[in-house]
């Protein structure tokens, strides 16, 4: 599948798929998990998440990119938060694929995004600086540079 990075969501297919949020941290954050509570350090993270419903890609993106708007899923947290760096966005793409693609970078909290998914331990990655990411990543993301 082709993996394409968008810095807004205005550029991403309204088709459904998968993507991996990516998002800058300025100043450690506090989140919650359920029950549990944790602290994000400060820096990059990338998350995996997946849209299915109506405008797809998007729409699930303009949400996430949006501002201010109603906590509904843990990445709400973050974004509320965190500067948006952009979006590694894949058509018919799977969460969990995208996510086990990402298996060298830390979980910074369990559970997190992931309290439906039977598969992944979270759906959130800590991306340390000078991390490289799969070669299909690095490849979307430097094309990206050029459009």
């Amino acid at each position: 599948m082709l993996m394409i990075f968008v810095a807004s969501a205005a550029d991403a297919p309204s088709t459904p798929g998968a993507y991996a949020l990516a998002l800058r941290l300025g100043a450690p954050l506090d989140v919650r998990i359920g029950k549990n509570s944790a602290t994000l350090q400060a820096g990059d993270y990338l998350y995996c998440g997946s849209a299915r419903g109506s405008g797809g890609l998007r729409a699930r993106l303009a949400r996430h990119m949006r501002p201010h708007k109603r906590a509904h899923w843990h990445i709400d947290q973050l974004t509320a938060g965190a500067s948006l760096i952009g979006a590694f966005v894949e058509e018919q793409g799977d969460e969990c694929a995208l996510n086990a693609a990402l298996a060298d970078l830390p979980i910074p909290v369990a559970g997190f995004g992931s309290s439906d998914c039977r598969r992944c331990a979270a759906h959130l990655r800590f991306w340390p600086q000078g991390a490289a990411l799969p070669s299909r990543w690095e490849n979307a993301r430097k094309a990206a540079r050029f459009t």
